[in-house]
């Protein structure tokens, strides 16, 4: 309902959604600047802090209270591997980007099984850095389809047969449909392409999504489609 002035009752008091709080972590105080300011720049995001070497995240993160995490690979003393599994391993950490020069890095792979959402390479243009933390706070991975694709061909089942038998074994616990939905996830598909292909609407893959994080015990769609090639299904 409007007012006789057109304006919508109560509507200057509306909330505004709280922005999203990154903590960026890296030993280059230039790449920390940087990030700053291409981050600052955006109204819904806000940097909440700094570090310099992943000794120092578990009191940041305490500190600040930050959503998303953007953690750099290579530091002197606690490098983000290291810095990224202990995080992760906390009940209620904050969504983790690795940061790095290699896109088809083991130590890539390594932190997404860890539970980083995804990686960016330090020479990302600024707007998808921006794109990839809205996606990670919402709760998507920031691969791409192709990126997803072409990084679980690289990584094989960490303990050979044994691996493959273990993951296999998870994928029988599901569903037709939920299993459905996790290769789809591990062919690199996107919500909204699952929802055509599965012929289902897009709320409902997201629930198949996370009925499959609960079932597998797994932090992410990126762990999905990992466990999918471990399967030996993709």
């Amino acid at each position: 309902m409007q007012t006789s002035d057109g304006a919508v009752p109560g509507a200057d008091s509306l909330p505004e959604s709280a922005p999203i709080r990154v903590l960026i972590v890296d030993d280059d105080a230039l790449v920390r600047a940087g990030l700053t300011m291409i981050l600052s720049g955006a109204g819904d995001v806000r940097v909440v802090g700094e570090a310099a070497d992943g000794s120092q995240v578990p009191q940041a993160v305490a500190e600040h209270r930050p959503d998303v995490v953007l953690m750099d690979i290579r530091m002197a003393r606690v490098d983000g591997l290291a810095a990224t599994e202990a995080l992760r391993s906390r009940a209620g950490a904050p969504e983790v980007i690795v940061l790095t020069t290699f896109d088809a890095d083991e130590d890539v792979l390594r932190a997404l099984r860890a539970g980083a959402s995804g990686f960016l390479l330090k020479d990302t243009p600024p707007i998808d850095i921006l794109q990839a933390v809205r996606r990670v706070a919402c709760g998507e991975a920031t691969l791409s389809p192709t990126v997803t694709r072409r990084l679980i061909a690289h990584v094989a089942a960490p303990d050979g047969n044994a691996g493959r038998h273990r993951a296999r074994r998870l994928l029988e616990t599901l569903s037709e449909r939920e299993r459905d939905v996790a290769l789809a996830v591990g062919q690199g598909r996107t919500n909204a392409e699952i929802s055509a292909e599965l012929f289902m609407s897009v709320a409902t893959v997201k629930a198949h999504v996370s009925r499959l994080l609960t079932k597998l015990d797994l932090d992410n769609r990126v762990q999905i489609a990992l466990l999918v090639h471990d399967a030996g299904l993709v």
